[in-house]
């Protein structure tokens, strides 16, 4: 016989704390919406900064990024952390840098149908 006041019918506190948690509401999946054809025919779709100041880089180097868009973070020590801080935090700068992607991609398309 148990001499516990216990009453083994009641849940713990640790039970009653699973049972909110499992009856609060799931969040529901969300739907996504296709692009539009504006959306799509946008060169910045789909490409966040990151990857616009990799393939300047890549494309183009420091040296020539520093000459073109005269920030400090392209000419002296220039590394990606700095550039893309400065970029998210100053909007002409980002500017010149997106107006440069476009110009870099146009450079592309013109040799493409060169060759």
């Amino acid at each position: 016989m148990n001499t516990n006041n216990i009453d083994n019918n009641k849940p713990t506190d640790t039970q009653k704390q699973s049972d909110e948690l499992s009856s609060e509401k799931k969040p529901t999946k969300r739907i996504r919406r296709q692009a539009t054809e504006e959306q799509l025919s946008n060169p910045f779709h789909g490409v966040k900064l990151v990857q616009v100041l990799e393939r300047l880089v890549a494309h183009y180097g420091w040296e020539y990024l520093g000459d073109r868009v005269n920030i400090r973070c392209f000419i002296n020590n220039p590394s990606m952390k700095s550039s893309l801080g400065f970029l998210r935090k100053t909007t002409w700068a980002r500017e010149h840098v997106e107006d440069l992607y476009l110009e870099m991609l146009d450079e592309k398309v013109d040799r493409s149908k060169e060759s």
